[in-house]
């Protein structure tokens, strides 16, 4: 599959006439929990010739390929992941910290991870997490049986928001990570550890009946996060400056 990637984001290049600069799986394989019939999200950071960008209307700023059963692809244009990053967009930091690198060219996305630590803001990181895992939860707790992979869709943010709170740092992406690095109750770490292994080994629709261990761990992070947010401030962005001259330096390096 990984040739077949590479085949289709070249395809994208030469009929966008853009050069991609880092392309990454950001779906269920890049976390650790495939199942057997997971399909690949790769997503992807772009750049246009330098023309592109001296113009007076505004354009579009991202690509989508239309999706299949097995691929899911689509990316932002340098400019737009820019002015998201600068929002300390987790969607963005993850692609990031992605473990499944499928092209990275040029200097982008390392000096992106390099000013991480001057970008990185926890109270919107938190919040991002927190609505995720919210909705999601309201949606397990309105049927009786339960897909096993909204436990991870759930369970994936609340251990991110986990991460945030204690390292105050751009949580990984790998659900393995976040799990070791809390101390978790024993008895939620083994309902976890079956569920994952059930996931990786069975199908995208294999479905659960609630399991109150962690529909409890649910609830109580659902509702510390809730007040934990109504006493932690916003911290202040950095501003543009070293944005606008990674724009401008990386502009000249790729054309």
């Amino acid at each position: 599959m990984r040739d077949v990637i590479l085949s289709k984001l070249k395809e994208i290049e030469e009929t966008n006439n853009i050069k991609i600069l880092y392309a990454v799986e950001s779906g269920s394989r890049g976390w650790g929990f495939a199942s057997s019939d997971s399909d690949y999200d790769v997503r992807f950071i772009y750049v246009h010739p330098i023309d592109w960008y001296l113009s007076v209307e505004d354009k579009k700023d991202f690509i989508e390929v239309p999706i299949n059963d097995l691929l899911d692809i689509n990316g932002w244009d340098i400019k737009k992941a820019l002015l998201q990053y600068k929002k300390s967009n987790p969607t963005l930091l993850e692609w990031l910290s992605s473990p499944i690198i499928y092209m990275e060219n040029y200097s982008a996305a390392q000096n992106l991870r390099n000013l991480l630590p001057a970008y990185f803001s926890s109270v919107p990181t938190i919040y991002h997490y927190l609505h995720i895992a919210r909705n999601k939860y309201a949606e397990i707790m309105s049927t009786d049986q339960v897909k096993i992979k909204r436990y991870f869709y759930i369970l994936r943010p609340l251990l991110a928001c986990m991460w945030i709170e204690k390292n105050n740092t751009t949580p990984p992406m790998e659900f393995c990570k976040l799990m070791a690095d809390q101390q978790l109750d024993e008895a939620l770490v083994c309902q976890i550890s079956k569920l994952l292994e059930k996931k990786i080994s069975g199908l995208e629709i294999d479905i659960e009946p609630k399991n109150p261990i962690i529909i409890d761990f649910f609830k109580n992070k659902l509702d510390h996060y809730e007040q934990y947010l109504k006493t932690v401030r916003k911290e202040k962005m950095a501003d543009y400056e070293a944005l606008n001259d990674l724009f401008r330096k990386l502009l000249n390096e790729v054309w």
